[in-house]
């Protein structure tokens, strides 16, 4: 797939998403409730960005983006 430009809010999102995911899969997390709240409401935000409404643009710009981020935040 080509390399798609994301919108920095999307981008944002999506980092928002790996952080708290992260927190939550910590052995032994405080606020575990918390964490499974805000994991679902940016799961929600991110399923139904605007971005989204464009043809073409599921689900490899899906994956795309999650790659994206990662390499942003140098976990790859």
């Amino acid at each position: 797939m080509e390399h798609t430009t994301f919108p920095p809010d999307l981008m944002q999102l999506q980092a928002e998403w790996h952080r708290t995911y992260e927190a939550l899969a910590a052995p032994d997390p405080t606020r575990s409730t918390v964490l499974r709240r805000r994991l679902q409401w940016l799961s929600i935000r991110l399923w139904w960005h605007p971005y989204w409404t464009g043809p073409g643009r599921m689900p490899a710009a899906r994956a795309e983006l999650r790659d994206q981020v990662r390499t942003c935040q140098g976990r790859r």
